[in-house]
């Protein structure tokens, strides 16, 4: 099979997790895993399906981890976070960005941290809406 076909086919496989408290779905046409609401599991392993998805969205050439819209993180999806980063650093075969909000404090603070561990990591931080 075609790698193309191979990772669109990985692709239309990605399901949605939401609960009433946030959601996480990956949109294939702009390559982008969206992140939205209150995320605060217990735990490093409780992140593992979140964990998946990033990791199946980042086989294509370049992702965007859009969370500007996601109010809080704890320490155990930060921690998720940068593992995700490495993991994809270590591949070497895309090109990663984040587009994060200038208005929500825990992303102003962690995502400047990320790129220590991936350098070429961009990092987009949106300005509030006024």
């Amino acid at each position: 099979m075609p790698k193309a076909i191979a990772i669109n086919a990985m692709m239309s496989n990605l399901a949605m997790i939401e609960t009433e408290d946030y959601r996480v779905y990956y949109q294939a046409e702009v390559a982008t895993v969206v992140m939205e609401g209150f995320l605060r599991l217990d735990g490093i392993e409780a992140y593992q399906p979140v964990m998946d998805l990033l990791l199946t969205a980042a086989t294509g050439d370049q992702l965007t981890v859009d969370l500007h819209q996601l109010e809080f993180l704890n320490s155990s999806g930060i921690s998720m976070l940068s593992m995700f980063v490495v993991r994809v650093r270590d591949r070497a075969t895309t090109r990663l960005s984040f587009r994060g909000s200038e208005a929500i404090l825990w992303q102003t603070r962690s995502l400047k941290n990320l790129k220590r561990l991936m350098p070429d990591l961009h990092i987009e931080m949106l300005q509030p809406q006024i």
